[in-house]
Formats: structure tokens, C-alpha cells, sequence
């Protein structure tokens, strides 16, 4: 990143592209409202329905079924309200949410207490199929919401979206959702192809300015009502006057996310596990978090038995390094991870979970950084078992 800080936290936040930065400067000079019909506005409208073309082919999705929203929260609020339904079916009455979904769900949705449920997943993380099917089957009756993130925030599992919508289909009368927040831009999405019912994402996480995200719908889905009321705008879906900075903004991040998604994951997934064996290789007792199922290419979860995490993220911030201990959702908190005790590991381990993100500006001499500075953590660590032996 630069010569005196590595920033490692990208699943929290990725900086924004200095092309990024450049069309949001851009946006920021039209003096246009998107909804005005003389030319400035037209212009401004130009700019925003650009972008909205961009977000579309990143997902795979058509620009109509876009629709942009403050972020990742705020979409998947709208997709839990209790509105999202199938033209000519009855609204969902029942929610089925992984164990390890993000608190956007878990505690984003209107759904009554007694209506929502918890899909377990296995020790790797990955959503337990065979539950799901159990319960779709066992509510063969109802419409039924399943909510499946496409790819956890703190161990990078990636979810088998497929086999998700596929038992949703067998069952006829559920839709399925999936945050894919931390998804887009590192991995290949294609709402269309998977099938999905609605996704949502956040700009921020692919470079984008922060403040800005989308829901994607598809043809046949619809929200019975706006989740933000008043003008009109946003399909009469999300109204008020849009964030045309940040839209235009995402837009220019998608672009560049979709462009290079192939060479990105293939060069971060080549310095995340030549990092992952520096650790092990340092830390032979390291446990890493998902490690036998499919990962994120940018994501490293791990623990030493004996680090605390808070201790451990003290000590990186001093040598310059920016890392995490799982989500950046918990208002600067750092406590024990509800996803890592849903896969089943003890509380001990939990407690000294490290979370490296890497992204688009991230170098050797980034992962160099961190080494040196996990070198001291666990020399230190090391040596008190020693005296404490």
C-alpha cells in the first residue's frame, strides 16, 4: 500500500481506485438533478443510467433490475421486509437464514420471530444442504424466503448458490436471496444464470465509494411496496434524489472489477496462500477457518492457540499493519464471532481469530509487512509458553 502501512482489511473496505476517485470527481461537477428534463439533468440522468448499465453486466443482470440503495444493508432490509414476492403468489411467510449470514440479515428482516429459522452449516462452514432440503420439505405448504449469503465476510467460504436454488425450485414456492456483498468483484456472479430472486451488494467492497450499493431483482419478482417513500425515484422503489457521486462511482468500479476479475483473483489467490503457508509454516498450531472448502481468492482466517485478537490487532496497528478479527459491523467492537461458533469452533480459538483481506493495491511487501510484524506475535507468544513451562 504505501512505505510505512499495509492495509490488509479489505473485506471491511477496499480504498477507492484513483479512476474511482476521478469519475466521482466528475459526477461531483454536473450541477444536474437525474430527474430534471433540462439538459443538465439529462446529462446527470446520462451518467447515472451509465452506471447502472456497469452494476448490471458486473451481476449479470439487466439494468432495469438494478436498483440502487445506501448500500448493502439497506438492499438486503428491502429484500427481508416481508414484501418480496413472485407476481401472482402470495408474499413469503416463512424466512430460512444460514447461521453464519451477516447481521444485515439476521437482524436486517420484519419477518415475526416464530417465522424465522436458522440453516445450520457444517464445520467447514459451508450451509448444511441437507438440512434446508429437510426444512423446505417440512414446509412444502408455505412460501418460504431463503436467505444464503454468496460468500462470508470473515472466512471467505464461498456458498453453493446452485444447489441452493435448485432445492428452492424443487420446492415451488420458495425465493431465494443471497447478500453477495462480499462476493462481487472478487468472484464470478451471475444472478441470471444462478437463477436468484434477488441480490444485493455494497460499491465499497470492490473499490467504490462507501454509501452506495444496489438490489437486483428478477423479471418476475417484485417489492409490494417502496422501501423508501416520497419522489418517486428508483422505480418508485428507493425514492429521493440518488447519490450520483457514489452511483457514478460504482459504476466506474464495477467496470474495473469485471475487467479484471479473472487476473485479480488468480494474482490474490497466489499471494493469499503463499501467505497462508508463511503462517502455518511460522505457526504450525495455526488453524485456518474454511480451509478444506472454497474461499474468496482474497481471504485468510486463522488463529494461533494462545493469541488474543485484540492484543494481536494492537500489535499490527503499531508495526503498520492493518488487519481485523471478522466483521468491521460491530461498531469498533471486537468480540467473539457468531460465524466462527455456527462452524463450531471453541470459544479459545475464536477468541484469537485474524481475519487478512487483500485487494486491488496489495503487494509482497504488504504480505512481507504482516509477516514480520506475526513473526514478533508469535515469538512472543512462544516464549511465554516456554517460561511458563
Amino acid at each position: 500500500m504505501t512505505a510505512d502501512r499495509a492495509y490488509l482489511d479489505h473485506n471491511a473496505t477496499s480504498p477507492v481506485r484513483p479512476a474511482v476517485s476521478q469519475a466521482v470527481a466528475r459526477a461531483l461537477s454536473l450541477p444536474g438533478n437525474p430527474s430534471s428534463v433540462h439538459a443538465e439533468g439529462r446529462a446527470a440522468r446520462a451518467m447515472l443510467e451509465e452506471a447502472r448499465e456497469r452494476v448490471a453486466r458486473l451481476v449479470g443482470a439487466t439494468p432495469p433490475q438494478v436498483t440502487f440503495t445506501s448500500g448493502g444493508t439497506e438492499a438486503a432490509n428491502a429484500v427481508l421486509s416481508g414484501a418480496l414476492r413472485r407476481r401472482g403468489r402470495p408474499a413469503p411467510t416463512r424466512l430460512l437464514v444460514g447461521a453464519t449470514e451477516h447481521p444485515c440479515v439476521t437482524a436486517g428482516h420484519r419477518f415475526p420471530a416464530d417465522a424465522v429459522e436458522v440453516l445450520p452449516v457444517l464445520a467447514s462452514g459451508v450451509i448444511d444442504l441437507d438440512a434446508l432440503a429437510a426444512r423446505l420439505a417440512a414446509l412444502r405448504d408455505a412460501d418460504v424466503l431463503v436467505s444464503v449469503h454468496a460468500a462470508n465476510n470473515e472466512t471467505g467460504v464461498v456458498q453453493p448458490i446452485s444447489d441452493v436454488v435448485a432445492l428452492a425450485r424443487s420446492h415451488g414456492r420458495a425465493l431465494v436471496h443471497s447478500d453477495a456483498v462480499q462476493a462481487v468483484g472478487k468472484i464470478p456472479l451471475d444472478v441470471s444464470a444462478l437463477g436468484l430472486d434477488a441480490l444485493t451488494l455494497s460499491g465499497h467492497k470492490f473499490a467504490a465509494p462507501k454509501g452506495v450499493g444496489a438490489l437486483v431483482l428478477r423479471d418476475d419478482v417484485q417489492l409490494d411496496a417502496a422501501f423508501v417513500r416520497g419522489g418517486g425515484q428508483e422505480a418508485r422503489l428507493r425514492c429521493g434524489t440518488e447519490n450520483l457521486p457514489g452511483i457514478v462511482g460504482m459504476g466506474e468500479a464495477a467496470e474495473i472489477a469485471r475487467n479484471a476479475l479473472d487476473a485479480d483473483a488468480l494474482r490474490l489467490a497466489t499471494l493469499r496462500d503463499a501467505l497462508e503457508d508463511a503462517v502455518l509454516a511460522r505457526a504450525p498450531d495455526a488453524v485456518v477457518f474454511g480451509r478444506g472448502a472454497a474461499r474468496l481468492p482474497n481471504t485468510l482466517c486463522f488463529s494461533v492457540p494462545g493469541v488474543d485478537a485484540p492484543t494481536a490487532l494492537i500489535a499490527f496497528d503499531l508495526a503498520g499493519v492493518a488487519v481485523s478479527s471478522g466483521s468491521a459491523c460491530a461498531s469498533g467492537k471486537v468480540a467473539r464471532s457468531p460465524v466462527l461458533a455456527a462452524m463450531g469452533v471453541s470459544p479459545a480459538l475464536a477468541t484469537g481469530a485474524l481475519r487478512v483481506s487483500l485487494g486491488w493495491n496489495t503487494g509482497e511487501g504488504d504480505t512481507a509487512r504482516f509477516l514480520g510484524a506475526f513473526e514478533r506475535v508469535v515469538e512472543t507468544l512462544y516464549r511465554r509458553r516456554g517460561l511458563a513451562a
